[in-house]
């Protein structure tokens, strides 16, 4: 799947936010290596710290499908600037691979990529665990 059409999917991710405190929805989709896309929107609550990001409900939702093999993740924000992904996204995020794909997107044509690692240099993660 091209860059582009992933962010497309962001897109429609990002018309479901609910976003009625802080008034800026975000989209995400997921495209795992068996080329499912999955999508995820913020969904805020009154009680912030339940509030979930775009990019986490869409890996969760990837995950309680038994598929947890990503090739990438966009993520979009306001059309003007680039939403990155927080640091508790990140943290979920390179749970599932150091080399998966991120692609900030400003529109479909305006976008930049990354990898995890890039964005989360000398992360905890599983391996860390191994003893």
């Amino acid at each position: 799947m091209e860059y582009k059409e992933l962010i497309k999917e962001a897109r429609e991710a990002q018309k479901k936010a609910y976003v009625p405190y802080s008034h800026f929805p975000v989209g995400a989709a997921v495209l795992t290596k068996s080329g499912k896309v999955y999508r995820g929107c913020n969904i805020e609550c009154a009680s912030y710290g339940g509030t979930n990001c775009a990019e986490r409900t869409a890996i969760f939702k990837a995950v309680s499908e038994g598929d947890r093999e990503i090739e990438a993740i966009a993520v979009v924000g306001a059309t003007d600037e680039y939403t990155f992904p927080c640091g508790i996204c990140r943290q979920v995020i390179v749970e599932y691979g150091k080399d998966i794909k991120i692609i900030i997107g400003k529109t479909e044509e305006d976008y930049k990529v990354f990898t995890i690692a890039d964005l989360l240099p000398n992360s905890f993660s599983p391996e860390d665990l191994s003893i």
